[in-house]
């Protein structure tokens, strides 16, 4: 048997107030007078007290992401191009915002140092050349993008990861402070992408003692803030996200991702949404996760939205069948090696007409 080589986070700091020492962080990678960092932020921090907080210096470029929609290979390209017309490479790339800023933030880093769109590199272990020094810093939680390996676009063809050693951050700052004010349906949904992340991974084959002691520490976690009331719940929330993203970084997603992943690719909705709307259907796959979801829906009266994909058009169906198909290491996570045999065009047609 061979096991995977996993690569994690090298360096983190975790605690209310730790974004103050991004400066700090920053000067050590500072070498010449005309180095520069590159801060991808998202513009929903634009008229907010954290714009005033980011430590600018002369050369520095601030780059305001619009992130409505799901990331995108074409942005992912856009926003290079605009780096690379400084015609020197930035010392850093900070990602400051939810999972997608973060996503795009590891994706540029990316494709500063390797030749051709990100399109190209949709897939796994394609990246050759190492990225430049990149930091992640959440202000919304659930995701696991700071502890990943991956990149999550939206590409021509279908919605995939830049899955990579490369892509991981060398430098994460979780500061619990940073979430607050969160809209509470955006709040529930990415913690939700948490809280699904560790029912797939402790429900998979792929199941092992590492990601078995991230996944039940974090889904504790996620318990103690949607089932009960804490005053710290940002800290809880914060570090299960870190802790989700580390136990599916040495297992896998499963069947929910897989099918959210046509949701959002073809409809356009969000992966933390995508993945609820997805998960809810999913009773014979994970029943007590789904029941458990279901009451987390109830305690915190979040209504998800009801036939979404009942009434479209067949070839519409046909187009998410496809990509939920072709998420083949999800898919063995659920099933094991033999995992065509168990889904079909039909079974997953049947699941998304539930939606």
């Amino acid at each position: 048997m061979k096991f995977r080589n996993f690569k994690a986070v090298p360096k983190m700091i975790f605690g209310r107030g730790a974004f103050n020492q991004l400066h700090d962080i920053l000067s050590e990678e500072r070498k010449q007078d005309d180095d520069f960092v590159v801060f991808l932020v998202d513009k929903v921090h634009q008229d907010k007290a954290l714009k005033d907080r980011i430590p600018l210096r002369g050369q520095d470029q601030l780059l305001w992401v619009d992130v409505t929609d799901e990331p995108t290979t074409v942005q992912v390209d856009t926003l290079t191009e605009q780096v690379k017309a400084k015609q020197k490479l930035p010392v850093s790339v900070i990602g400051i915002g939810g999972g997608s800023t973060l996503d795009l933030a590891k994706a540029v880093a990316l494709m500063l140092t390797n030749e051709g769109g990100s399109a190209k590199y949709q897939g796994w272990d394609l990246i050759q050349n190492p990225a430049v020094h990149h930091v992640g810093i959440p202000t919304i939680s659930g995701t696991g993008a700071e502890a990943s390996r991956t990149a999550v676009l939206c590409g021509p063809e279908r919605k995939l990861g830049l899955n990579s050693d490369h892509t991981v951050f060398d430098q994460i700052v979780m500061d619990p402070e940073l979430i607050q004010g969160v809209p509470k349906d955006q709040w529930f949904y990415t913690g939700m992408d948490c809280y699904i992340h560790c029912i797939e991974s402790l429900t998979g084959t792929f199941l092992n003692e590492y990601s078995q002691a991230f996944g039940e520490k974090a889904l504790d976690l996620c318990r103690q803030v949607y089932l009960d009331s804490h005053p710290d719940s940002d800290d809880k929330l914060m570090m299960a996200s870190y802790m989700g993203g580390m136990s599916i970084a040495y297992s896998q997603v499963g069947a929910c991702h897989a099918i959210s992943y046509g949701l959002s690719y073809v409809l356009g909705y969000h992966h933390g949404i995508g993945n609820c709307l997805a998960f809810n259907v999913l009773e014979d796959f994970y029943p007590e996760g789904v029941m458990e979801f279901r009451k987390m829906l109830d305690i915190h009266q979040i209504e998800l939205p009801q036939n979404v994909c009942a009434d479209l058009p067949d070839e519409t169906i046909a187009k998410m069948v496809k990509i939920a198909k072709g998420m083949a290491p999800l898919w063995e996570n659920v099933y094991g090696e033999h995992w065509q045999e168990q889904v079909t065009d039909d079974m997953l047609t049947r699941l998304y007409r539930r939606i």
